[in-house]
């Protein structure tokens, strides 16, 4: 099997699309198209399917991505033996966005190799390390991820999740509640209804920090993970406001990866969000 069409599905696969995936490799899309029909062909079933956010891949197309990872880096290591190939395959850390601020103030330094930091929404990363092409992942369980990834998780705490908004935020009587929400989390929704408090969606985006600056700008209310309230808003306690589910946190690990190569990442990643007490800095 051509090693290029190998690289190219695991491509399509990290990126989410043909053109972002040609963008990477510096090819056409007319040719990732074509290397996708014939890597189909020979596999005998479709790895990918097209829906409206891009390329997504299909049940059979996570079974072969995870022999495609594998193929890769002993292909690699081939190389290495004789030269061919001066590095070490970096590892792919995934990150959910809502760890991302607390890892980069951290500057971990001791990670082995040359370290490929993916961040993404959780259920995004969740997808990565179940196919195999994420290596190691931090990410908050949604309703949307297969329950399966319990089986990669090496480390879980449970995470409340708080009603968070700007210091001087102030909403008039009567007037239903402005809430800032991100595409699949439900949660703040389905407690408004449940306890009949009347509410409007006053800003929606799938980047966690823009709901942050949202937050913060004063727009309305929205729901974070309790150990990661940043010091830049204040935990909203007001009467009216229901409790919220508690949401898990994961620490996975892809098949297959030697011990060795993820022991180093894991006990960092392992000291910085899930011992007991973790919060972010400053927090509130």
């Amino acid at each position: 099997m051509p090693i290029e069409l190998v690289r190219t599905a695991i491509a399509i696969a990290e990126a989410g699309s043909l053109s972002k995936a040609g963008e990477r490799l510096g090819l056409s899309q007319p040719a990732i198209s074509s290397q996708v029909k014939r890597l189909q062909s020979l596999l005998g079933g479709e790895l990918f399917t097209k829906t409206a956010s891009g390329t997504t891949v299909t049940d059979f197309g996570k079974l072969a991505l995870q022999q495609a990872r594998r193929i890769l880096e002993a292909n690699d290591q081939l190389l290495r033996l004789s030269g061919s190939a001066e590095t070490v395959a970096p590892l792919r850390l995934g990150l959910s966005t809502v760890f991302v601020q607390r890892f980069l103030q951290s500057r971990p330094t001791a990670f082995p190799g040359d370290t490929f930091i993916q961040a993404d929404h959780s259920i995004q990363i969740a997808k990565g390390v179940s196919a195999g092409y994420i290596d190691v992942a931090c990410f908050y369980k949604y309703a949307a991820i297969d329950e399966d990834i319990d089986q990669l998780a090496v480390k879980e705490f449970n995470d409340p999740l708080v009603w968070i908004r700007a210091r001087n935020f102030v909403i008039s009587a009567g007037a239903p509640l402005p809430i800032l929400v991100w595409p699949g989390d439900d949660w703040m929704i389905r407690a408004l209804i449940k306890h009949g408090v009347s509410f409007k969606i006053a800003f929606k985006s799938l980047d966690y920090h823009a709901n942050l600056a949202a937050a913060e700008a004063g727009i309305g209310l929205t729901a974070v993970p309790e150990s990661m309230i940043p010091s830049s808003v204040i935990r909203a306690k007001e009467y009216y406001l229901p409790a919220l589910p508690t949401i898990k946190a994961l620490l996975c690990v892809r098949n297959g990866l030697d011990s060795k190569r993820r022991a180093p990442m894991v006990e960092q990643l392992s000291d910085l969000f899930f011992e007991s007490g973790q919060k972010m800095p400053g927090t509130n």
